[in-house]
């Protein structure tokens, strides 16, 4: 007998189905709550347990880890999960009816509407004798099925798999974004790459060139500090790296400045230890310099001063990139920052801008003062500490 204890809120899961099957425990001092109470929270206990898996999307694996977690969940016989092509997990009794299933839930797969069926079983002592089946669907596409078989036709069972259904389509529409939202980052971090200038390489293998014969040792230092610049720049894995990875990234690149500009550029930099462990997203800082370089020596400026400040500010850590170069008309800062600022203005500074909001939300996006003839300054704050944030570092031989 199924019962079933609906709710207008589809992530309840029908959280009362756990009472057909279940048998409430013998209360302890600490508990507190009616049966309902309790069932209620098995059921929600359970769905955060299956749905980890599947925000990696509808494969084996992650059926494999989801499908008895969900077969709780409805307090069935047997569960199937497939794709569009095959089964990927039975879990129960009469796996023999497996190779059945894409047969009798092929019509789903093009119409996206939940079927009922009779197995068909030449076992008389097989408990399956029904299964209803409804899609997994991420933006009106059909995905795959989710398969419940029971000893009998039940309603509840039926509207409860609906339900399940479409609290798993949910987790894989999550997976989705997840996966978009990583691609997303790929691009913006290959944009940054890109933006990397090729003067800037010309010019600094031409500068290294320059030491071979005056100054060998310099020569191979300012090599070394370019392999390792680009070896970080062009690295291939880690949404995040740590404020030490990238201020010791900064440093090559200033090294690599200064070998061409010689005393015209001066660069002061400040960082509190404690901060230094912090992850923040890859190229945040980076760019942010690589600006503070271009205004700050830009047109007929004769020298330039940059203050790179890394500071513990309690439960952030706050970075402030300052120079003294020509800075910027606040109202075209203001069209760059909003995507409109036209070809040659770089995107540095609004990718950074935007990842940071992305990951910290808007309360994070760069503070930036300026104004023509005033220079330039940008801060920075991140959290010390924030969940799915974590450096990916590498170790100088990669």
């Amino acid at each position: 007998m199924y019962a079933l204890l609906l709710s207008s809120v589809p992530l309840l899961l029908a959280a009362g189905f756990l009472l057909g099957r279940r048998t409430v425990r013998a209360a302890r001092p600490s508990d507190v709550g009616t049966p309902v109470e309790h069932a209620t929270f098995e059921t929600l206990h359970t769905a955060s347990l299956a749905a980890p898996p599947l925000r990696s999307g509808l494969t084996e694996d992650s059926a494999r880890k989801a499908a008895r977690r969900l077969r709780s969940l409805l307090g069935t016989n047997a569960l199937c999960l497939t794709d569009r092509e095959r089964v990927l997990v039975w879990d129960g009794v009469g796996e023999h009816h497996a190779g059945q299933v894409l047969g009798q839930v092929g019509g789903l797969l093009e119409t996206g509407r939940d079927k009922a069926f009779v197995p068909g079983c030449e076992d008389l002592d097989c408990p399956l004798r029904w299964a209803v089946a409804a899609p997994l669907t991420v933006d009106n596409r059909v995905l795959g099925t989710l398969v419940a078989y029971a000893p009998r036709e039940s309603a509840v069972l039926a509207r409860a798999v609906g339900e399940v259904a479409r609290w798993v389509s949910v987790q894989l529409e999550l997976a989705e974004l997840d996966r978009s939202r990583t691609r997303l980052i790929e691009a913006e971090i290959k944009a940054l790459r890109a933006q990397i200038s090729p003067h800037f390489i010309f010019n600094s293998l031409a500068a290294i060139a320059s030491f071979v014969r005056t100054d060998p040792e310099q020569a191979r230092e300012l090599l070394l500090e370019f392999a390792d610049f680009t070896r970080y720049s062009f690295r291939r894995h880690g949404d995040f790296t740590t404020l030490a990875d990238e201020l010791h990234s900064i440093d090559q690149y200033l090294a690599l400045v200064r070998a061409r500009f010689g005393e015209r550029l001066s660069v002061t930099l400040q960082v509190a230890p404690e901060v230094l462990p912090v992850a923040l997203p890859f190229l945040c800082l980076q760019p942010l310099v690589e600006n503070a370089v271009k205004h700050g020596l830009e047109g007929a400026v004769s020298s330039s001063r940059i203050t790179i400040c890394a500071l513990d500010a309690g439960n952030e850590a706050e970075v402030v990139i300052e120079d003294d170069g020509v800075g910027m008309e606040p109202d075209r800062l203001r069209r760059i920052l909003r995507g409109e600022g036209g070809a040659g203005t770089g995107i540095g500074l609004l990718n950074v801008d935007e990842r940071l909001r992305q990951v910290y939300g808007d309360e994070y996006g760069l503070v930036i003062e300026t104004g023509v003839g005033a220079g330039m300054k940008i801060t920075v704050r991140v959290p010390k500490y924030r969940a799915g944030v974590h450096s990916s570092p590498v170790s100088p031989a990669h």
